[in-house]
């Protein structure tokens, strides 16, 4: 395992890392008419969630706060990210300062790959940021990633195929699926619930709201695969009969670029981040245009608990961190104190986004989307919190489990081999 590999090589250049600073030494950067220290920072940010607002407003606002010294974002793609991170950050050539997902974040903040932000955490926002992404991106009491966004799943529907196939707005998980399934035989070749074989992130829900888990810690801090638990059992059938009676998605495909199937009018019901909502009313000439005149049939509601209430759902979103490569800290700090100021964070709240700070929860919006989205964010949750729980991502141990499960493999047989390579990658 690559980033097992690299956690050992962190540690055993520890010293070295400590060093990398732009407090001392020759860190490459040169000196600006004011005489303060002037170099290229690099910020990677990952997919397209950033709106351009916001990052010409990093740009524009950083540069123009330290003349001479420039500002590039660098784009990177979510697939393959845990691996391209660990090459990058144990480089010379580090990025300054990266995004990372919320789940991949222990295993970077224990491997020591990240600035200990510990002494500042008080004038980042302190309790003011998002608790849970705070904790994820703590490691033995010491605060190394900040959050920058959140997004619970919401349900985005059709309304006109709601009125069409008789229906009304679901209250239970079973009452969705039966929804799903109806518009599926109503309207052939469309998916009632659009259900992508390696969409892991939709399926957990399933699993909670059956009373199953990806895997539990003992008392002892050992991790067990809990896959093939009576609950998870439950969660991973009725998956299976979503994805074999209610969807026409690929079975090998991804949740990416939903909105594409959803504006050729082949959705129904679409579980997805609540900022997806600007991908599909994104206006024609955008550089990922949406359907912007099907707003008037856009509903969204929570996704229903089994009974009752909102499900438990995956709390998407990012941290941010700065590199413990980064030759540049003191300039990279400055940019990253502008990516958690209200400007900046209201710009992220206005497309759908959950700021970083829990003062800024209302820049989401009123809406009926906005309401749903503060209520499925009471109840979400993550993902085991392992510092190898990254390594069970970029291995793809999720996706490949519910694309054979898609492809209608034995879902006994499938969790107890998952099962066990879970308790494997998270123990090791």
């Amino acid at each position: 395992m690559r980033t097992r590999t690299w956690v050992v090589a962190l540690a055993a250049a520890g010293l070295a890392l400590s060093a990398c600073g732009s407090d001392g030494g020759d860190d490459g950067s040169s000196s600006g008419d004011d005489g303060s220290s002037t170099a290229e920072i690099r910020v990677w940010l990952n997919g397209t969630d950033t709106p351009d607002e916001a990052r010409d407003y990093l740009k524009t606002t950083f540069e123009s706060e330290h003349p001479g010294s420039t500002l590039v974002i660098e784009e990177q793609s979510w697939t393959g990210l845990v691996d391209k991170l660990t090459t990058s950050l144990s480089g010379s050539d580090s990025p300054d300062i990266v995004e990372v997902g919320n789940t991949q974040a222990p295993a970077f903040t224990s491997a020591g790959a990240f600035m200990d932000l510990t002494d500042k955490y008080d004038d980042l926002g302190g309790d003011d940021l998002l608790p849970g992404f705070v904790a994820i991106g703590s490691y033995d009491g010491k605060f190394y990633a900040a959050p920058y966004y959140s997004g619970s799943r919401l349900v985005f529907y059709r309304t006109d195929m709601y009125q069409k196939a008789g229906l009304s707005v679901p209250t239970t998980l079973d009452e969705y699926v039966a929804n799903g399934k109806a518009l599926a035989k109503k309207f052939p070749g469309t998916s009632g619930i659009y259900f992508p074989g390696q969409d892991w992130y939709n399926a957990l829900p399933y699993l909670w709201e059956n009373g199953g888990d990806i895997a539990v810690q003992g008392d002892d801090g050992s991790w067990a695969g809990a896959l093939s638990t009576p609950g998870s059992i439950a969660g991973l059938e009725q998956i299976q009969d979503v994805m074999t009676n209610a969807s026409v998605a690929p079975k090998d495909g991804n949740e990416a670029d939903a909105q594409v199937p959803f504006c050729e009018n082949k959705i129904g019901q679409l579980s997805a981040p609540s900022w997806v909502k600007w991908s599909i009313l994104a206006p024609a000439d955008a550089d990922a245009p949406g359907c912007p005149k099907m707003e008037k049939n856009l509903g969204v509601f929570a996704l229903p608990g089994k009974n009752g209430g909102a499900a438990q759902v995956f709390a998407g979103g990012s941290n941010i961190a700065i590199s413990a490569n980064s030759a540049h800290q003191d300039l990279a700090y400055d940019a990253f104190q502008i990516m958690l100021s209200d400007d900046y964070q209201t710009m992220l709240g206005k497309i759908g986004l959950v700021p970083a700070k829990l003062s800024l929860a209302d820049t989401i919006g009123t809406d009926d989307a906005a309401k749903a989205a503060i209520a499925a964010a009471s109840n979400a949750k993550l993902t085991p919190a392992s510092p190898h729980w990254a390594d069970v991502e970029a291995q793809g141990i999720l996706q490949d489990l519910f694309v054979q499960i898609a492809q209608g493999g034995d879902v006994k047989e499938l969790a107890a081999a998952a099962d066990e390579k879970i308790s494997s990658i998270l123990n090791g």
